[in-house]
């Protein structure tokens, strides 16, 4: 499986970006798809996660009433919608999958695959 993040960008706080993560391989559906993002200097934390089906969602408390996750399975893909951004918003973001079917998981060492990251920097 290999994953494609983009969509990062400068952004003034109180603003709004959409990230996506493109999947290559037939079985993305099965995956439960996360986010996570790591700022300079500091541990790489969960944002947002999402079962196979859409039917479970799972958010970070900082993140919580102002990002979502989405997919579309047909596409393969997985979305990061981010409202009201903050300053402490700026990180670079990662998209993961866990191959676990039917799990959802805040732990990022039980994500198998990972994209490469986007940059989101939000200003003040």
């Amino acid at each position: 499986v290999q994953l494609q993040a983009c969509g990062g960008g400068l952004v003034q706080a109180g603003g709004s970006l959409r990230l996506s993560c493109a999947a290559s391989g037939r079985t993305f559906s099965r995956y439960t798809m996360g986010w996570f993002r790591q700022a300079p200097g500091k541990e790489r934390e969960f944002v947002a996660a999402i079962t196979w089906s859409g039917g479970s969602t799972y958010y970070a408390d900082s993140v919580k009433g102002r990002f979502t996750i989405s997919r579309d399975n047909a596409k393969n893909t997985v979305y990061l919608q981010m409202n009201s951004l903050k300053p402490e918003d700026t990180a670079v973001y990662y998209c993961a999958a866990d191959v676990r079917w039917g799990v959802i998981t805040t732990t990022a060492n039980e994500y198998a695959y990972w994209g490469q990251g986007t940059q989101v920097t939000v200003s003040s």
